[in-house]
């Protein structure tokens, strides 16, 4: 896919698709419930009342579902960008035993529910495992949320031959997460890794001895943050 064809592509996208269902069911229910009380009382005030409520609720499912067009402007090689929206909760060394059984560097993003949560991918290269475990429903996070929570797993092999991993974590609000990748697939800095309805947390799992250039406390930008750099 060329520069230009990307471009072309992100400024379609204003509302994620992910958000196009709901919108409309909540726009009908908001409508019908509105013209029931328009009609149905003869005080006014209480519609008037609801009525601005709705209009807040509509808005703020809207600006959840908001995807802004990001083109990433620096060199993709062995650069690691942010996935997502959010902040950074962890920064550590830690044993993964569901794929690579060794230890990794895992950076941690939380994404609060006003954050954008669409996914983008780490790095580019190809897709080497995408996996899918059920599990509970912790607030995202908490440490045991990486390991308990349910969760989508993407391996990515970059073109130098490192080996990275995201983790999309589901919350205790956040349960459905949406993965569009695919083994076998190329994947490229820039383009949608999945979605995460209502807050959660992805997890960045990386070579040890990568060059951190994030800290705790600090908030990301997903497609922009550069949070590591590999070897």
């Amino acid at each position: 896919m060329t520069q230009l064809n990307k471009i072309k592509k992100l400024k379609k996208i204003r509302i994620h698709n992910e958000g196009n269902h709901i919108l409309i069911i909540s726009a009908v229910l908001l409508i019908l419930i509105n013209s029931a009380l328009f009609f149905g009382l003869t005080c006014k005030i209480p519609f008037y009342i609801i009525c601005a409520i709705s209009i807040a609720l509509f808005l703020s499912i809207v600006n959840f579902f908001r995807c802004p067009i990001r083109l990433f402007n620096g060199t993709t090689e062995r650069t690691v960008v942010a996935p997502a929206d959010g902040k950074i909760v962890v920064i550590e060394e830690v044993e993964e035993h569901e794929y690579f059984h060794d230890k990794r560097l895992m950076i941690s993003i939380f994404m609060g529910i006003t954050n954008v949560h669409a996914n983008w991918y780490p790095v580019e290269g190809t897709i080497m495992h995408v996996g899918h475990q059920n599990g509970r429903f912790r607030k995202a996070w908490l440490p045991k949320a990486s390991t308990e929570n349910e969760r989508s797993t993407i391996v990515i092999e970059t073109p130098e031959g490192h080996t990275v991993m995201a983790r999309q974590i589901a919350g205790a609000v956040a349960r459905r997460i949406v993965t569009y990748a695919e083994k076998g697939e190329e994947c490229y800095i820039d383009e949608h890794m999945g979605f995460i309805k209502f807050g959660s947390r992805v997890d960045v799992y990386l070579p040890v001895g990568s060059e951190v250039c994030v800290k705790m406390g600090q908030k990301t930008v997903g497609n922009q943050t550069v949070i590591a750099k590999l070897n």
